[in-house]
């Protein structure tokens, strides 16, 4: 591992874990990615969405095409982070990693790349659903620098079966 890692684009090579893989490649999915990412939200991820389906994550590439983020070692895809932004708010969704790549700085270089292109769009906060029983995420999100707000509430009605 380098100790200087690189590749993570707009991101300054100082302000990555020195501990990231040497051939860790960031980058934004397109549609022939979406059946590996679909398989590995079920493999890293934690709890299951509406939209985990292919029809669901065509729409988010297509309407925005630089949003679900990779990180790719050793040409395998071992983590994802989707960076959704709408023109006013910045939301985090989807931030997985192998557990075979875990506490490798693959989480942090993710959130790093989606939280410059926030930055890039003219964003000013990023927010994250974070599952309250996940203790690990919790952990991981306030090491990012990200602390829960108590006062709000998720309010969640489906609009499709």
């Amino acid at each position: 591992m380098s100790d200087q890692p690189s590749d993570v684009p707009g991101v300054p090579p100082g302000d990555l874990p020195k501990d990231l893989p040497d051939d860790l490649l960031l980058r934004s999915a397109g549609p022939a990615d979406l059946d590996a990412v679909l398989a590995f939200w079920k493999a890293a991820a934690e709890g299951t969405s509406i939209s985990d389906d292919r029809e669901g994550v065509e729409r988010l590439v297509a309407r925005d095409p630089e949003a679900l983020l990779l990180a790719e070692a050793g040409g395998e895809l071992v983590g994802t982070v989707i960076a959704g932004f709408d023109g006013w708010r910045c939301h985090l969704y989807r931030l997985a990693v192998h557990p075979d790549h875990r506490r490798r700085g693959i989480g942090s270089a993710l959130l790093a790349a989606a939280e410059e292109r926030f930055v890039r769009l003219g964003g000013r906060r990023g927010d994250a659903m974070v599952l309250r029983r996940n203790e690990r995420a919790q952990h991981a999100w306030r090491a990012a620098g990200y602390a829960p707000e108590e006062q709000w509430r998720r309010w969640v009605k489906p609009l499709a079966e």
